[in-house]
């Protein structure tokens, strides 16, 4: 397949581009470049009918850089690095695996740049998935709000597995095995508020209600206001683009440069995904 049969169409004016035209199996180094090139526009590409194995997917995220064995969440047994993302069809009631706007483990000292996402079995309607663009968070605050932020850092903790995480008795999918209680979740590290994208140059917020606990040299109740303020903010509408997920659907977004969010409204339905996570490098600031 070659370059000149990719089909590029943005999602939404800001955000999201879906790829047609390509098996990011075979597809040539130009093509992949093509492809590199939109994620940089884009920040979140979706590939139709890739219909990818464990094996197929782990040699389609190694095309794109380094493959990250993530922590906390157990992968699967015949390949430890993808993760079977399942919400089995009687349960109902519970928290979904990521549910809540978020980057991909922020609270590593090199967080992920990027997740790839495949469709397996979906329910007839639900489950979609939203991402919001943090370059857009970032350019439309105002310029004094800019030039507080821009300074900053906040502290990042993967307290959802640490010792003052919910336990092991928090109503959580049992199909996502999760590594409870582990204190080295509860170390905290510093990332700037504003990061610079190492290959656009352009700023965007870096912070989420899930992970981000406070500013640096603040306590959590000054800081709340703000970050409160903030994570209403980052999401917005205009910011946002939604897919409904198809078979064979793969999904690649930047964690450097937008949230995302689970949609969990398919009780009563199976869902399975397969995810893999491209390793990343400690965030750069403004200065």
């Amino acid at each position: 397949m070659t370059q000149s049969n990719l089909d590029i169409k943005p999602v939404t004016p800001h955000l999201g581009a879906e790829i047609s035209g390509i098996d990011l199996r075979s597809a040539s180094d130009s093509t992949l470049a093509t492809v590199q090139d939109a994620f940089a526009t884009h920040s979140v590409l979706f590939f139709p009918d890739q219909h990818l194995s464990p094996d197929d997917l782990l040699a389609v995220t190694g095309r794109f850089g380094k493959v990250l064995r993530v922590p906390y969440v157990q992968g699967m047994a015949s390949h430890p690095d993808v993760i079977a993302v399942l919400k089995e069809a009687d349960e109902k009631r519970i928290s979904t695996f990521g549910g809540t706007w978020h980057s991909d483990f922020s609270f590593l000292p090199e967080p992920p740049d990027a997740t790839l996402l495949q469709a397996s079995e979906l329910p007839a309607v639900g489950g979609d998935t939203i991402w919001a663009n943090q370059y857009l968070a970032y350019e439309t605050l105002s310029d004094g709000l800019k030039r507080l932020l821009d300074p900053l850092l906040a502290i990042h903790t993967g307290w959802p597995h640490g010792t003052m995480g919910p336990g092991p008795d928090a109503a959580v999918s049992r199909s996502i095995k999760m590594t409870r209680n582990d204190a080295s979740a509860d170390k905290e590290v510093l990332h700037p508020v504003v990061r610079v994208h190492p290959v656009t140059g352009r700023k965007a917020l870096f912070i989420n209600p899930v992970y981000t606990q406070r500013f640096a040299e603040m306590t959590a109740a000054e800081s709340k206001p703000l970050l409160d303020y903030l994570h209403q903010y980052c999401t917005r509408p205009e910011f946002q683009c939604r897919l409904r997920w198809r078979d064979g659907m793969l999904v690649m977004w930047d964690n450097r440069a937008t949230l995302h969010l689970a949609i969990n409204d398919y009780d009563g339905s199976r869902r399975l995904l397969y995810r893999t996570t491209l390793a990343g490098a400690r965030p750069q600031g403004t200065r």
